[in-house]
């Protein structure tokens, strides 16, 4: 399972939220490079980038924080937050981004979203399915939207979606404990079995799914393996690194035992 640390950007400052609400805003510190350069020299190999002044203004705003950490660290970088155009994924690939983050544009614009998929291929692609009571929570969290969220992310898996992260927003920044029998009922729902018979006639059975990244109310080093044990795919960390309830040091562990 990949350990991916989050980075949130507000004013140009890696900063952390509270269940989505601006108005809980904590600066933690004022430059997100650093921040990405200490994750880097402990062994971390992926980053979790948000632009949320850009999910409020509903366009990429943060892309020159982007620029900077994609040249000066070997970070896999993820981007979100206010990509709603074809020029915002393009900024986001020309400033360094390996892949993108789509939320609220999966479900207000869906023909958008796809040809996203179609023009950069799934392995560009995530689809941000976050939800509040199993419902999809668009706009920065501001909106929740009548889509389900299981039957959201099954559309698009038959579509072509591998990747997919799942923040329950009542657990995120809560310090909670991840929504883990929630990821383990989206891992059962999007299992398939695929069976195909062979030259010499024995069937074969190739079971397949989405690859889940978990965010929100990881709190504790426990946390990681309880979801590595339920079939995720990567971990998203924030608060728990920020409030050093999960130290540097135990996430280099995790990744070198793995």
């Amino acid at each position: 399972m990949r350990i991916i640390p989050a980075i949130d950007i507000i004013d140009g400052k890696c900063v952390r939220l509270t269940k989505g609400d601006y108005a809980t805003k904590k600066v933690y510190n004022e430059s997100p490079l650093e921040v990405a350069k200490e994750f880097e020299a402990h062994g971390i190999q992926y980053l979790h980038l948000v632009d949320l002044d850009g999910a409020k203004s509903h366009q990429i705003v943060n892309h020159k924080i982007l620029e900077s950490i994609a040249s000066k660290t070997g970070l896999r970088i993820d981007f979100g937050g206010g990509l709603k155009s074809d020029e915002d994924l393009r900024i986001a690939f020309e400033c360094g981004a390996r892949q993108i983050t789509g939320g609220s544009i999966a479900v207000k614009d869906k023909a958008t979203f796809l040809s996203w998929v179609s023009k950069h291929g799934s392995e560009k692609i995530i689809l941000g399915a976050d939800a509040l009571h199993e419902n999809i929570a668009v706009a920065g969290w501001q909106e929740t939207s009548k889509e389900k969220l299981i039957p959201f992310i099954q559309q698009y898996q038959k579509k072509g979606v591998q990747y997919v992260i799942c923040t329950d927003i009542s657990k995120d920044g809560m310090l909670e404990g991840p929504s883990t029998a929630l990821y383990k009922k989206i891992l059962t729902k999007t299992t398939i079995i695929k069976t195909t018979i062979g030259l010499s006639g024995v069937e074969d059975e190739e079971i397949a799914g989405i690859k889940l990244i978990a965010s929100g109310g990881i709190a504790a080093y426990e946390d990681l393996n309880t979801l590595k044990e339920i079939g995720c795919d990567g971990a998203i960390v924030g608060k728990a690194i920020y409030e050093n309830r999960i130290s540097l040091k135990q996430l280099e562990q995790f990744i070198l035992l793995k």
